[in-house]
């Protein structure tokens, strides 16, 4: 084992350490802290060095590529070069033709419907209980709050709890913070199909990579939430796994709400990539001609520690702490838009790719923002709660992140 994969797995207690400092040193068992580990390892392990599991991510990639293939005949059809058809001018500088909106982030609209199908037909639903299932034994965790952490991984920070909405008012405090950091933790399947797409030039197997990220972080934000807001003995919650509803009558409902509930998500996109980077780009403006710096590169400066604790070599550890501190400030869709438009960041493989797994989740204060709006609809009898949980959820969200970023750094050798 290298020196920079021992200070990845250093990292991964440091982070451990950091949580329960965090969470007040209070005391939690012993099972929580093996549970989230050696889940975290075993995922880890099964995903990146099976070759069988291997391949079947490369095909998964190659379904990624060709929705996206379908998808610009869908935007050449109706926005014409600037959906991605032939150019009826030549280029002058390369690249420029590509226009985010017309181009990339249409591909929402089909996965959305695509989604929607593959709930309909209950196999979204077969791998989440599944997957819920394992969360409950490994953690000990009740029903609603492992079947909400398990449905995070395939879908955004508002449909899980959405699917648990009659159970969470009798969540306790510690299984509300871990759908929370849950949400916050992971991307929805919509989201990791764009990402993709953006990453595909400079990470091999990039669909993939980000489903083993997503799927390594709901064990890593269960672990970390556990830490910070340890079960209570006495509180009550319940231990039957929700039934997941059927929404959908049939398969063409399916297609067409999908579709509409996609270019909500799209136009969501949109505006809030507006809103966030003109509202940072005047904070930069008032900020850089006093102190000579901006707001992301403060935010690199904190998470320069983070960077290192995830096996970063020190030379690549302020490019990764300044994408996170983007990420965080911004949100993730800058950082992989980024990462994937700059070629790679300059970043030797394996820094990319620890990178990669510690951008896969919605830790931003946009998306803390539209949690909370959501779960205090859902449920505002606690609303105190809910409310009072989401700063603390946005660093448990962060913290696990990168645990899942260290963990792949301890697996791989530069």
């Amino acid at each position: 084992m290298t020196p920079l994969q021992l200070q990845s797995g250093a990292g991964l207690l440091a982070l451990c350490l950091l949580a329960w400092a965090l969470g007040g040193f209070r005391r939690v068992s012993w099972r929580i802290v093996v549970a989230g580990l050696g889940l975290q390892l075993l995922i880890a392990v099964l995903l990146l060095n099976v070759p069988p599991l291997r391949a079947g991510f490369a095909l998964f990639g190659d379904g990624v590529n060709a929705l996206a293939a379908a998808t610009r005949q869908g935007t050449s059809l109706v926005f014409g070069y600037l959906g991605g058809a032939p150019l009826p001018f030549d280029e002058k500088t390369p690249g420029s033709s590509f226009i985010l909106f017309f181009q990339a982030l249409p591909l929402v609209l089909v996965v959305g419907a695509l989604s929607a199908l593959l709930y309909h037909w209950r196999v979204l639903p077969f791998v989440v209980h599944a997957l819920s299932r394992l969360l409950r034994r490994a953690f000990g965790i009740d029903g609603a709050t492992g079947f909400a952490t398990a449905a995070n991984v395939f879908v955004g920070m508002v449909e899980a709890p959405l699917l648990v909405r009659h159970w969470i008012a009798s969540l306790s405090r510690s299984g509300l913070f871990v759908v929370m950091t849950a949400g916050l933790a992971t991307i929805s399947g919509n989201m990791l199909v764009v990402y993709a797409l953006f990453i595909a030039p400079v990470v091999p197997d990039a669909a993939g990579q980000l489903l083993t990220a997503s799927l390594i972080s709901a064990p890593a934000a269960v672990l970390v939430a556990l830490l910070m807001i340890p079960p209570e003995a006495e509180a009550v919650a319940p231990e039957r796994e929700p039934e997941t509803p059927r929404i959908y009558d049939s398969a063409m409902e399916a297609v067409v709400r999908g579709t509409m509930d996609g270019l909500q998500l799209l136009l969501g996109i949109m505006a809030m990539l507006i809103v966030f980077v003109a509202l940072v780009a005047l904070v930069n403006m008032a900020l850089e001609p006093l102190t000579g710096v901006t707001l992301q590169r403060l935010a690199a400066f904190l998470f320069w520690p983070l960077a290192h604790a995830m096996g970063v070599p020190a030379e690549h550890a302020m490019t990764v702490a300044n994408s996170l501190g983007v990420k965080v400030v911004v949100n993730e869709f800058v950082s992989f838009l980024e990462l994937g438009m700059s070629g790679g960041l300059g970043l030797d493989p394996r820094s990319r790719l620890i990178l990669t797994y510690a951008l896969c989740g919605f830790t931003n204060f946009g998306s803390v923002g539209i949690m909370l709006g959501g779960m205090v609809a859902m449920c505002p009898e606690r609303r105190a709660d809910i409310v009072r949980l989401g700063l603390p959820a946005l660093v448990s969200g962060t913290i696990a992140c990168c645990m899942t970023g260290a963990v792949v750094g301890l697996l791989t050798a530069p």
